[in-house]
């Protein structure tokens, strides 16, 4: 069946920080991206600004928690408003169904032995209620970041650590992304499409100095290991197989996800080249993870595209820039912004099966170092979007257009002015 996406163009998108971690801890306050950047109150005009510069698509993400704030029962008001506001647009939405966070009710979050199930149940009710209005949905976004922060770092709840945290909350999240899709699929049919989005996990510098080769070789392989999971792509030979039946997902499990496997009708990549590539260093011990991090390297639109490829090989899907943005100066977003644009359509023209590029976000978004802060939220602004978050007193944040937002509508227009490439035949 043929997809928004199987014109042959290069599609433009955006998308709006999505981030919701509601549980709160002392030194630690909730973050909602949504109240933070008054994207809630201004949900109807942010809509009609991403319109205004030529964004066809745009990766927006549901607050879990404010729409299903009890078990079992729904708030749809918020909700039901921003679907109408879609429609009024007339940007399709590409829904994040989990961007971080789960209920306030759902105890030890990911952890919870019923989070599986009560994540399905979720995305169930909401593809029911929006079938025929949302078809594009993304399970989980960034699953292996989750895993990180909540499994490996204890950044974010449930706050487990070290691998025998990172491998129950990589289960958890493998099982109820599947569970997701299936539910999605259920109440959707052939009409559903899925966009897996994972973070790009580079390595480089000196990976085989002796003290980082096994850490950067388990790093690499581990960058994949939720999208392998849920594709069924582990097995009793997969290199983290040993490390996963130590930490009690032997072949029982494995078998479950080869048995349940669901495939993505795109994969999405999110990469940022000043924070994708993790640099390491001889001689120099580095942990990883926000206690203790290693360098970084801007690996450019080299590391774009090796990227990109990367994912389209390994699961033999169409793939689609689905985060993107340089944090800096309004000379420096649109230096990026025309470079990454030029070298994907060179390697579009190469052969990638690309479909689509996503500038994230929309307008600027507050840094998630705000939970671990008691300073405003003005202390924390990032400066990524085509329109600036502008405080102002006697309201909600200002959005003002900045030069990025024209760069981006003259890349959008052209492409969408492009003729359609003409269709390969095979002999």
């Amino acid at each position: 069946m043929s997809r928004w996406y199987d014109d042959g163009r290069l599609h433009f998108g955006l998308g709006i920080e999505d981030t919701f971690v509601p549980q709160e801890r002392p030194g630690e306050r909730a973050i909602d991206e949504y109240a933070l950047t008054d994207h809630d109150e201004l949900v109807e005009s942010d809509l009609a600004l991403a319109a205004s510069v030529g964004a066809e698509f745009l990766r927006w993400g549901i607050p879990w928690y404010r729409v299903n704030p009890e078990p079992g029962r729904f708030d749809w008001q918020w909700l039901d408003r921003a679907i109408d506001a879609f429609e009024a647009s007339g940007v399709r939405p590409v829904i994040d169904l989990l961007h971080y966070g789960t209920p306030l009710w759902l105890d030890e979050q990911f952890a919870h032995p019923d989070y599986p199930a009560r994540v399905a149940e979720y995305a169930h009710a909401v593809a029911a209620r929006y079938a025929g209005r949302v078809s594009d949905y993304t399970p989980v976004n960034e699953p292996m970041i989750h895993a990180l922060f909540s499994g490996e770092y204890a950044y974010w709840p449930p706050y487990r650590s070290g691998a025998a945290g990172l491998v129950e909350l990589t289960g958890a999240l493998a099982r109820g992304f599947v569970l997701t899709q299936r539910a999605v699929a259920d109440a959707l049919g052939d009409r559903a499409v899925f966009v897996h989005v994972d973070a790009t996990l580079r390595y480089a510098g000196d990976v085989d100095a002796p003290e980082h080769r096994e850490t950067a070789a388990r790093l690499t392989r581990q960058a994949f290991l939720v999208e392998d999971l849920v594709t069924g792509g582990v097995g009793p030979a997969h290199p983290l197989a040993g490390l996963l039946a130590e930490h009690g997902l032997g072949d029982d499990g494995l078998a479950w996800f080869a048995e349940n496997a669901v495939q993505p009708d795109v994969m999405g990549v999110n990469y940022y080249p000043r924070h994708s590539t993790e640099l390491f260093e001889a001689g120099v011990h580095h942990g990883g993870g926000f206690a203790d991090p290693r360098p970084t390297l801007d690996d450019g639109t080299a590391g774009l595209v090796a990227s990109l490829s990367t994912y389209a090989e390994r699961y033999g899907a169409p793939v689609m820039l689905t985060e993107t943005c340089v944090t800096g100066s309004v000379a420096e977003r649109c230096a990026w912004l025309d470079d990454s644009v030029a070298a994907l359509r060179r390697a579009k023209e190469d052969g990638l099966p690309l479909v689509g590029y996503t500038w994230w976000p929309l307008f600027d978004m507050y840094e998630w170092t705000y939970r671990h802060s008691d300073r405003p939220r003005a202390d924390h602004l990032l400066t990524m979007g085509l329109f600036d978050l502008v405080e102002n007193p006697d309201g909600p944040l200002i959005r003002r257009r900045n030069p990025v937002a024209d760069r981006f509508a003259a890349l959008a227009a052209e492409a969408a002015a492009a003729p359609a490439p003409a269709p390969t035949t095979e002999d």
